[in-house]
């Protein structure tokens, strides 16, 4: 056995935190299931509806009269609520409005192909019956299975069915994991019991009972390989199942699973989920009202597809069983919008182009599916590429002739003077043959650039430019800092994608991106937050050296990703 410090990056969890955790020098062996069978009818869905529901929704972000921050389902972590005093909820909880068929034919009518739903979370209270007595049947006035009747309605309605267990991390049974640590003597106890006495029984009971396509495991707070493969070997029993990369101990899972964020280049070769919520919390809180726009949700899940992943978006039911009316109302928009526009969304792929002006792009075969977000004053997309047209159509408006010539590097296709749709048009083209792109790599990088700096460093600048999960950090206790990249030659730059490296908190609160001209640097614009998936396109700027100029940040300056996109 030996000990090493493991990044543990958790649903729900605010920050990356490094954590020292006992591994067994045994590595868990898996293969990769990129191309395995059971992925095919998840890389066709794309999309599917994520469900926070459970006794967190009773006190619904509010305990002893103080609203509690943070997100709902951590209000008793967060609200350091005794364990006896959080048991008292179910007594309260009573959800004779939940109508699961309703819930599923609202996600079909959305567009969505798969649900997932928390049969567990870190509040140990079981949605299902179980052996363990603190489950909805036992425990609360509702005495009805949730999970088993959220099954049935998949199952009658066709929709795939997942659920969510937390594996690790459970405040209410002695020895489950709690970030931060144990704040009431009720939790003390032996993680190896209560992974042995509860974790894996309730394992086996949802897999046995609900047969789900998904399991969706969470926060591996102390979890090791040993811990980890005793529940693989429940896994090993269910060779059609779907595990993310949450287990802990190594596992790497068949799934990468970003939160909150859309990764600047996807997981090329692996695949992977971004999980989302509609607001700022996954189980519900009476008063947060900041609700994403349906145009936002759409763009999101054009943007995922067209990296070749699906978005987990997800609904905190109230303690009556009923899914928020903000919810269902942009659902209803995304499910109009996909109706017309669904064939440019499943079963697709990941788009040729590094990068496109007007948008997205995703693929199916010949068929590339042009996603445009920004209709262009003129009329006119450009399309970095050199194919043969087949046809050309907009999914909108199919009997609407659209013409094409060829422009230097670029295929332009001429629209009509006004967008059909304003949130996303999309224009359906047929090449021969395999995209042959003209501009193959329009996106700078640290791979290309002479060196990246920043103004101080607790991780490497250049990991920010790596799309990968680390980013670069400023030293600690600084609340300004500043970052750039040298691109080795002077580029054409006309946009910038950004996220930091907090999953929901917004540390930065006033930045500039600046040029470097000659020896002094000038601002091409100013703006306040950039939080995740932060993405802004301006006038164009020719130079070799650009920086994020951070003004103020309420904690340590940090930025999980960047990427700079050219403009000609």
């Amino acid at each position: 056995m030996s000990a090493v410090v493991a990044l543990i990056l958790g649903h729900d969890t605010n920050y990356l935190s490094a954590q020292t955790v006992v591994l067994s020098t045994e590595r868990v062996s898996e293969k990769s299931t990129l191309n395995d069978p059971k992925m095919d009818w998840w890389k066709e869905a794309r999309f599917g509806m994520f469900i926070h529901w459970g006794l967190y929704s009773v006190p619904a972000g509010t305990y002893n009269g103080n609203k509690i921050p943070g997100i709902g389902e951590w209000i008793m972590n967060k609200g350091k609520i005794p364990v006896d005093v959080y048991k008292g909820y179910a007594a309260q909880f009573n959800p004779e409005k939940y109508n699961a068929e309703e819930w599923v034919k609202t996600a079909k009518e959305a567009g969505m192909k798969y649900m997932v739903l928390t049969s567990k979370h870190h509040d140990g209270f079981a949605m299902f019956k179980s052996e363990n007595p603190f489950n909805i049947v036992d425990a609360t006035p509702f005495k009805r299975d949730a999970v088993q009747e959220l099954a049935d309605a998949c199952k009658k309605y066709d929709m795939k069915f997942g659920l969510y267990y937390s594996q690790a991390q459970d405040w209410t049974a002695p020895g489950g994991a709690a970030n931060g640590g144990h704040w009431d003597s009720a939790q003390n106890g032996s993680m190896s019991e209560y992974l042995t006495t509860k974790a894996i029984p309730q394992i086996k009971e949802i897999l046995s009972k609900y047969h789900p396509a998904v399991l969706w495991f969470d926060t591996p707070t102390g979890m090791t390989q040993e811990y980890a493969n005793q529940i693989l070997d429940v896994l090993k029993e269910y060779p059609d199942l779907i595990y993310n990369n949450r287990l802990g101990g190594g596992v790497k899972g068949d799934l990468e699973t970003p939160e909150q964020y859309i990764p600047a280049t996807g997981f090329p070769g692996k695949n992977w989920e971004s999980c989302m919520t509609m607001n700022d919390t996954w189980g519900f809180k009476s008063y947060d009202d900041h609700w994403k726009s349906s145009k936002t949700i759409i763009h999101n899940l054009i943007d995922i597809a067209s990296k070749g992943g699906n978005y987990l978006l997800n609904v905190g039911p109230t303690s009556e069983g009923l899914i928020p009316e903000p919810s269902i109302t942009r659902l209803k928009t995304v499910g109009t919008w996909l109706k017309l526009n669904g064939e440019a969304i499943y079963g697709t792929t990941a788009s040729p182009f590094a990068y496109l002006k007007f948008g997205r792009c995703t693929r199916k075969g010949n068929k590339l599916y042009m996603h445009i977000l920004k209709w262009p004053t003129d009329g006119i997309i450009r399309v970095p590429m050199a194919n043969k047209i087949v046809k050309a159509k907009l999914l909108a408006e199919p009997q609407q002739k659209i013409t094409h010539k060829i422009v230097g590097r670029y295929i332009e296709f001429k629209l009509p003077s006004t967008t059909l749709d304003t949130i996303a048009t999309v224009l359906m083209v047929q090449i021969e043959g395999e995209p042959k792109i003209t501009i193959e790599d329009p996106i700078p990088s640290i791979v290309r650039a002479s060196k990246a700096t920043a103004s101080s460093e607790s991780t490497r600048p250049s990991l920010a430019f790596d799309g990968g999960r680390k980013g670069w950090i400023a030293k600690e206790g600084d609340k300004t800092g500043w970052l750039a990249i040298d691109l080795g030659k002077p580029t054409s730059i006309g946009s910038i994608s950004m996220t930091e490296a907090g999953t929901f908190d917004k540390f930065v609160t006033d930045f500039k991106l600046e040029y470097k001209d000659g020896e002094e640097w000038k601002i091409i614009f100013k703006d306040k937050t950039i939080g995740a998936g932060y993405f802004k396109s301006f006038k164009p700027v020719k130079a070799q050296e650009f920086r994020v100029n951070i003004l103020e940040s309420s904690k340590t300056p940090q930025l999980k990703q960047v990427q700079l996109y050219f403009d000609e």
